[in-house]
């Protein structure tokens, strides 16, 4: 493939608006100044969202002048703080090389030209450029582009981005040793971060590679957890108030010039200016301590929308108070579980846990996912409860890298967990602990129902895909095609003498009146049990359930 067309770029702009929204909590973990004008990944995926909303607006056979310039205009409208912004400058290359051309279609070399032009935009219009942050990204990429297509302006698309996006993951490593504010912080740039998911987003539409649900990116680049700043950096501050705001109907003896006056303007009174746009839309960015100087000038040119005026000394005051606050309350013993289901989150937050790793049986969380929760616990020593098998060793090693002390139950599923946080004692010495919860473990049986995901026979059962399956520790022991039938047979290899409570967790897919009519009937086939049935709302799995 040696060019795209409108309806290619059009998947193109939206994978990669998706996959940077998929990877947005990740890219916010790389933020590491005090007062942001919001975090970085939020502000460019809420930016980009914005674009793909406006390109909706086009038919499907547009073509790449159209989709572009539509990409462009929303991504102006709705730019928010300076990555967002740099973002909609980026993109407005792409629609300016499309325009100036009437292209109907891109070849590498369009690409590589548009990549320049929005280069050339976005340093444009930053007053003080940096290196080490978006800018240094997309520059880099523009140069490699434009190398790789001087001397073959028709080479094939795909192998083309590969290399051009290769070199920027390349210069985004370096960005620590560009900015020694990332260096300390032990991060990259998060703007840049955020333009390569952009980048991978529109590849993989274009060869084909279908999106993941939630990043595959481990989190080995998110900020150490030190402080970046010193408490009292609200001092340090030098413009207090972050103002933006569209100028709109421009009045008809502005100009361009009168555009570049106002940029200029603006930095006499204060950083971190931008002013972008053209004689139907302006939009003005800019970190000041007059805020009705920069209005007033403004409102020489034409009306004023979406005014907002942020003060980032009370911003930057209030997260430090409640940082100071946090490490003076910080209590002797926090709890953490795996676990997937609305319900199953309550059930273990009401026994105390205090965060929750989301994940199971179908979806192990990694190492820094379950590092990152236990940093985020408010207390000296961390219980994990990891209640899977496979996710014990990813526990354990996050135990290993955590800084605090750290206690791994190994819990191999929830009902083993839910033990375990019943036996709890905050009062008591964490060895004391650590052994009462360890030993809930021996007390609990857990089993489970499900379908069949494909044929087999094991156990004893020849067992085909569709089947209603119940699970007792690592083997089948009933199937069937009544979900509840199954729990009934299953419950007979479980429940024994010394059995005096049965939990049912019903899961999503199990209506409340249905696990209460079985728990009622299995009240009556073990009189002498207590039986309970509880709103677990896991998916794939209709029941977990324990016998204690």
């Amino acid at each position: 493939m040696v060019e795209i067309a409108g309806c290619d770029f059009r998947k193109m702009l939206v994978s990669g608006a998706k996959l940077l929204e998929i990877n947005r909590p990740l890219v916010d973990s790389l933020n590491v100044f005090p007062v942001p004008d919001g975090d970085t990944g939020t502000n460019m995926s809420l930016t980009l969202t914005m674009a793909v909303q406006e390109l909706g607006n086009q038919n499907s056979d547009a073509s790449i002048a159209d989709c572009a310039a539509a990409f462009s205009k929303g991504a102006l409208k709705g730019a928010r703080g300076n990555s967002g912004v740099i973002s909609s400058q980026i993109f407005k290359g792409f629609a300016v090389v499309a325009a100036e051309n009437k292209k109907e279609t891109f070849t590498a070399y369009d690409f590589a030209l548009a990549l320049k032009k929005g280069t050339e935009i976005a340093y444009s219009m930053v007053q003080k450029p940096k290196e080490g942050t978006i800018l240094t990204v997309v520059r880099a990429m523009a140069e490699k582009a434009q190398h790789l297509t001087r001397r073959k302006k028709n080479a094939e698309i795909l192998p083309f981005l590969e290399k051009v996006i290769e070199y920027g993951d390349q210069i985004l490593l370096q960005t620590p040793d560009m900015l020694p504010v990332l260096k300390k912080a032990g991060v990259v740039d998060a703007g840049g971060k955020g333009l390569m998911f952009v980048m991978k987003g529109m590849y993989n539409a274009l060869a084909g590679i279908e999106l993941p649900e939630e990043t595959s990116e481990d989190k080995s680049m998110a900020p150490t957890p030190v402080d970046v700043f010193n408490a009292d950096d609200h001092e340090h501050i030098n413009f207090s108030y972050c103002t933006e705001f569209f100028v709109i109907n421009l009045r008809p003896k502005i100009t361009v010039t009168d555009i570049d006056k106002l940029r200029d303007f603006l930095s006499t009174i204060g950083d971190c200016v931008l002013v972008i746009g053209d004689l139907d839309l302006v939009k003005v960015h800019v970190h000041t301590n007059r805020p009705d100087l920069a209005i007033k000038n403004a409102l020489k040119m034409g009306e004023l929308d979406g005014v907002k005026i942020e003060n980032m000394v009370e911003q930057n005051r209030v997260l430090n108070e409640k940082k100071e606050t946090e490490k003076t309350e910080l209590k002797e013993f926090g709890m953490v579980s795996v676990c997937s289901g609305k319900g199953m989150e309550a059930i273990f937050a009401d026994l105390g846990v205090d965060k929750i790793v989301e994940g199971g049986q179908t979806m192990n969380p990694s190492v820094y996912d379950i590092l990152a929760t236990i940093n985020n616990v408010n207390a000296k020593t961390v219980f994990v409860l990891p209640n899977n098998k496979n996710i014990i060793m990813s526990a354990e090693q996050a135990r290993d890298l955590s800084e605090k002390p750290v206690y791994v139950i190994p819990t191999s599923n929830v009902c083993e967990g839910i033990a375990a946080a019943v036996c709890f004692m905050p009062e008591a010495s964490a060895e004391e602990n650590v052994d009462a919860m360890t030993g809930a473990i021996d007390n609990v049986k857990c089993g489970q129902v499900t379908t069949a995901v494909r044929n087999t026979r094991m156990d004893g059962f020849s067992v085909h895909e569709g089947d209603i399956i119940g699970l007792y520790g690592k083997k089948i022991v009933a199937k069937g095609r009544d979900v509840a039938d199954v729990v009934r047979h299953s419950l007979k290899k479980m429940v024994d003498d010394d059995s005096s409570v049965i939990s049912l967790y019903y899961g999503s897919d199990v209506k409340e009146e249905d696990a209460v009519a079985l728990a009622e009937s299995l009240q009556e086939e073990y009189p002498d049990v207590e039986v309970m049935a509880l709103d677990g709302g896991q998916s794939y799995y209709f029941y977990v359930f324990s016998v204690e």
